[in-house]
């Protein structure tokens, strides 16, 4: 990933913020037939071996038959992104001199995933991902409210992994390298478009 210094995001826990609202990621590992990318959610958690991520695969999908505990993965984990116009930039009524471009705020996580056997390692794995996704609910789902037989026949039809971490890079790019006036500028008018998200984004990481 290219990587200016001024959109190097290094904070761990913004870090896991982005995993945390965006959990949906493109996973991806290179094989003898080439790239091959699912799409998956994923759950990050602290381990006693560091950043672990946990997800699971459908049976049929035959990704999961590449992961042989020596293949690489790279997961992708997109936050908030939008179209930035010139025309919302201070700096257009002063030279001109302006033209679009695209913030985002993306993570990308690298790792060799490893295979979890089935039984109380996968539904471990299933349980954290559930909880993560239910947690703020007022009344949270839980996979002991399926039947017993019921959750078993599911659990027969995934594959469950973890992937400990062992690079991670995150970069957010966000008009850090604008004046405050462009800035300003091009939150506003995210604002108006309803692009919240991305504004609020922008807002934090202004330069002080």
């Amino acid at each position: 990933m290219y990587l200016p210094d001024h959109f190097v995001l290094d904070d761990k826990d913004a870090i896991r913020a982005v995993i945390a609202a965006s959990p949906l990621a493109n996973f991806a590992t290179n094989g003898a037939s080439g790239p091959e990318v699912s799409h998956l959610p994923l759950v990050v958690r602290d381990e006693e071996d560091g950043l672990v991520l946990y997800g699971h695969f459908a049976r049929a999908n035959s990704h999961w038959k590449v992961l042989d505990g020596k293949t690489p993965a790279l997961a992708v984990f997109t936050g908030a992104e939008g179209y930035i116009s010139p025309s919302w930039y201070a700096t257009k009524q002063e030279t001109g001199k302006v033209v679009p471009t695209w913030n985002y705020v993306v993570v990308h996580a690298r790792g060799v995933p490893e295979l979890l056997d089935h039984g109380v390692p996968s539904r471990a794995a299933i349980e954290t991902l559930t909880d993560a996704m239910e947690q703020p609910r007022s009344d949270p789902w839980q996979v002991a409210d399926a039947p017993k037989a019921y959750t078993e026949s599911m659990m027969r039809g995934i594959v469950a992994f973890r992937m400990v971490v062992t690079e991670l890079a995150a970069k957010a790019k966000l008009n850090q390298n604008r004046t405050a006036a462009d800035i300003d500028g091009a939150t506003n008018g995210l604002s108006a478009d309803g692009e919240v998200e991305l504004a609020a984004a922008m807002r934090l990481a202004k330069p002080k």
